[in-house]
């Protein structure tokens, strides 16, 4: 939780409900910045309004530009979907959009769980320039939550603060001298938690089956090679230096062991696996009650 006294700004944005903790209030000029970002960035990625960038994809074949922070989306989506074998990949919106999680949440399959294409067979992605083969729903919601997270953390250190906590419904990035204590929600009831963590000058991101669930079994978090929601891990937590990296890995470890990932990516983790047994690595500071 943020520290006792400090001052919260809270608002709405691409969808989930925001929260900046700082120890004074935040300036007008300040808020209107942080808003501005983020209505930037509901307009480059949501598959969700008829106005935004990727949506012109969806219309036919083309390119679009996209802003300087696009490159580490890139990077990180690449990578993953490099070591997840085509499971985490930026085109599972179409799969997304069958099951019925659509720009109009209908919540109402149209048939059954189909795989989106290969990412190398119709998509061309190289840092701000993405060039689509085919119509295409790109959804980066696996880790796009988490680069807006660092965005509006670089905003305001930018703005010279060093103490905030952003908090994106559960995808933080905590700055400052004194560390906070965070609660693990439990996977099966929000109102308890399984553990707490210490978030200290770091990111922590969750993925959880239960945050967008409907019909029979369905859930947001999809296999992209089968196009299926996954069953067989029911939440998972990480902690690392950028949301980015937390958040996409988070989405990543519902899918696959985090051995390949240790390769490459400074990160901790814990996942709870639907029999609810709790796996985590050595790094993951953290205390499960029992």
């Amino acid at each position: 939780m943020p520290h006792p006294g400090w001052s919260n700004f809270s608002f709405d944005g691409i969808g989930t409900r925001w929260e900046i903790s700082t120890p004074d209030q935040l300036a007008p000029v300040l808020t209107g910045e942080l808003l501005a970002a983020v209505e930037a960035y509901d307009m480059t990625w949501s598959r969700f309004r008829d106005d935004s960038l990727v949506t012109r994809l969806s219309r036919g074949p083309g390119s679009i530009t996209l802003p300087d922070h696009a490159t580490g989306l890139q990077e990180l989506y690449a990578t993953a979907y490099r070591l997840s074998d085509g499971a985490m990949t930026p085109l599972i919106g179409s799969s997304l959009e069958r099951l019925g999680y659509d720009a109009s949440y209908s919540l109402i399959p149209t048939g059954a769980a189909q795989a989106p294409p290969r990412w190398e067979d119709v998509l061309e992605w190289t840092g701000t320039t993405m060039t689509a083969r085919e119509p295409l729903v790109v959804d980066i919601g696996a880790a796009g939550k988490g680069k807006l997270v660092d965005l509006l953390g670089g905003i305001l250190r930018g703005a010279g603060l060093d103490d905030f906590l952003v908090d994106g419904s559960g995808d933080m990035l905590h700055s400052g001298a004194h560390p906070v204590s965070v609660a693990l929600e439990h996977p099966y009831n929000p109102r308890q938690a399984i553990g707490t963590v210490e978030l200290d000058n770091a990111a922590l991101c969750a993925s959880a089956a239960n945050r967008r669930a409907w019909d029979d079994g369905l859930h947001h978090v999809l296999d992209g090679t089968t196009g299926k929601p996954v069953h067989t891990t029911v939440a998972t937590w990480t902690m690392a230096a950028s949301a980015l990296v937390a958040d996409g890995l988070a989405t990543a470890l519902f899918m696959v062991d985090p051995a390949p990932f240790e390769k490459e990516f400074e990160f901790s983790w814990l996942k709870v696996s639907s029999t609810g047994s709790a796996a985590f690595s050595s790094g993951f500071e953290g205390r499960l009650f029992t």
